[in-house]
């Protein structure tokens, strides 16, 4: 690992929620403690403090980082965030995580990712520009298309790219579209790319529902009552199936895309949906168009004619499907117990703890890992890299087209390695991920993984 710095970088970094799957998909591929701690360890680490000018003239200092986990397999690729939740441990975990969710939808990057700790909403549209340009003038000898390429993540946008490939091209002296992704269509952007961990995650969703109706239909013929627990919705007077009830925790571009996916169609019925202030629920479910219109209209969810209930009241609600679509670390070792749902789809990145993980799987619900559920997004990012060095772009319609293929792929292969290994669908995912990561690090270099 390279440490690039002039600021400091803890050295007590805690132990990776997600690092309790990783051991058991690396035992079940019988990877050493050798090769398992050269894909641990991050490839780079860069940090640094940024000088930002305030429009008041006042200067103020940030932190920064880039964590560049893993590029075996390309490029790497992640988001740029700007929160104030932003560290080493966290980015660093980020950035493992992209490695494998590259990996699991086989796309040829590696894991990164990067972040400013700062509150964006005490910023104003020119500081937010001065501040990305200053990110982007440091981290410039650090990435570009064939190197590492940065994406939008928390409180960044396609502006924040646009700003990004300009502050780029400055730099360069040429214009170099695929330094970044999530760009606007106007601007070298991707058709689809608003839409696309949305919908992503809605394709993973259906199959997987499919899947499990499939599951329930032939054990109801055998008589397996094991079986028979698998996701199901609940039935009328009349044995009609009646549609699943879904809760998303935070309604912005991914929850509230999904929300929106999920009103189209009858098979689902939204009951809850919540904001970074308040969340609504309605045991006979919402009106997407309503809440939607009354958020644009009063700009928060309070007051909405429904239940008010808070964020982590909707996490325990009595629903079939329970969707985690804002930051991490929701659902804990505090709260697992009371989590009604039979499946969690892990929009948001690593928001279920280690130990409440094991909670859930001893309480038998169902969890959507998030290196698959929410790789709708890196898929697209891939897409507009892919058009960008074309020079030749797709419209929408081929680029559902294309994402609906690789994730429905995706998705068959993380349940069939479940099943061939008797395990649960997040270390399925790992096992499928770092069986690809594996086979490369090993075709590239294979004294590496004996010789730390």
């Amino acid at each position: 690992m390279i440490i690039l710095k002039n600021a400091p970088v803890p050295t007590n970094i805690a132990r990776p929620a997600y690092l309790e799957g990783l051991l058991q998909a690396a035992k079940i591929l019988q990877l050493t403690e050798t090769e398992l701690a050269v894909f641990c360890e991050p490839d780079r680490i860069l940090t640094t403090e940024l000088s930002l000018r305030r429009d008041s003239g006042a200067e103020i200092k940030l932190p920064a980082i880039r964590v560049q986990h893993n590029s075996a397999c390309g490029p790497y690729k992640g988001g740029i965030r700007f929160h104030m939740g932003v560290d080493v441990e966290e980015v660093t975990s980020l950035a493992t995580l992209m490695t494998l969710k590259c990996a699991v939808v086989d796309i040829p990057f590696g894991g990164g990712k990067g972040g400013v700790k700062v509150d964006p909403k005490q910023l104003s549209a020119h500081e937010l520009e001065r501040l990305i340009r200053a990110y982007t003038q440091w981290l410039f000898p650090y990435f570009g298309s064939n190197l590492d390429i940065p994406a939008p993540d928390v409180n960044t946008n396609e502006q924040t790219m646009a700003w990004m490939m300009d502050e780029y091209q400055h730099l360069q002296g040429a214009v170099v579209p695929g330094c970044v992704t999530g760009k606007p269509t106007q601007l070298f952007g991707s058709a689809g790319r608003d839409i696309a961990t949305s919908l992503g995650g809605k394709i993973v969703l259906d199959e997987i529902v499919c899947h499990s109706e499939r599951i329930r239909q032939l054990a109801e013929e055998s008589k397996d009552l094991g079986a028979m627990r698998s996701l199901h919705s609940s039935r009328d007077d009349n044995n009609k199936q009646l549609p699943y009830r879904v809760a998303i925790q935070g309604m912005g571009n991914v929850g509230g895309g999904l929300a929106k996916l999920l009103a189209e169609n009858p098979r689902y019925l939204l009951v809850a949906i919540s904001d970074s202030t308040t969340g609504i629920y309605n045991s006979t479910g919402l009106n997407w168009l309503d809440v939607m219109q009354y958020k644009k209209t009063n700009r928060n969810l309070a007051g909405f004619p429904a239940q008010n209930i808070s964020n982590a009241e909707l996490l325990e609600l009595p629903v079939d499907i329970l969707v985690p679509a804002a930051l991490g670390d929701q659902i804990t070792g505090d709260n697992a117990d009371r989590i009604q749902a039979k499946l969690i789809l892990e929009l948001a990145n690593h928001p279920i703890s280690a130990e409440a993980d094991q909670i859930l799987q001893q309480k038998q619900i169902k969890i959507i890992p998030d290196v698959l559920a929410n790789a709708g997004g890196v898929v697209v990012s891939y897409f507009e890299w892919v058009q960008n060095r074309a020079g030749w772009y797709w419209d929408e319609a081929e680029v559902k087209d294309k994402l609906q293929k690789i994730m429905l792929t995706s998705t068959k292969n993380v349940l069939e390695t479940a099943q061939t290994h008797q395990t649960n669908w997040r270390i399925s995912a790992y096992i499928v991920a770092l069986q690809r990561v594996f086979t490369a690090m090993r075709l590239r270099d294979p004294q590496k993984l004996v010789n730390l």
